[in-house]
């Protein structure tokens, strides 16, 4: 089991002055926009991330951090195995990848995902 990077999750942001804030400022380079998120990324560490999300198109509440791993299913495993609490999935969600959230010890959200190949 490896991650592969973590990305902080900014809830109820609106998105209309992100992209000025995020590219124009600090110059980062939009890389994904789904509607409801969109992901900003370091030019040449495309790893150092930044997400903004105002909903979440599938999953009944928002994660505050996403870690990317490189296998859901067997996180999922080992969450279950430890007796954490699974708030979400695991799903395959219709943008290519797999997906649960889990709560940590402080509260936060979780959103354990890996794309899915192919």
């Amino acid at each position: 089991m490896t991650i592969r990077r973590i990305v902080p999750n900014l809830q109820g942001v609106p998105a209309a002055g992100s992209r000025e804030f995020y590219v124009d400022f600090l110059g980062l380079e939009q890389v994904m926009d789904l509607g409801w998120i969109t992901t900003f990324a370091v030019p040449g560490a495309p790893l150092a991330q930044i997400s903004v999300i105002t909903e979440d198109a599938t999953a009944p509440l928002l994660a505050d951090i996403s870690i990317e791993v490189d296998d859901a299913d067997a996180y999922h495993a080992a969450a279950v195995r430890a007796g954490l609490e699974i708030l979400y999935g695991p799903a395959d969600e219709p943008w290519g990848v797999r997906r649960f959230f889990v709560r940590d010890p402080h509260g936060k959200v979780l959103n354990i995902v890996a794309h899915r190949e192919g």
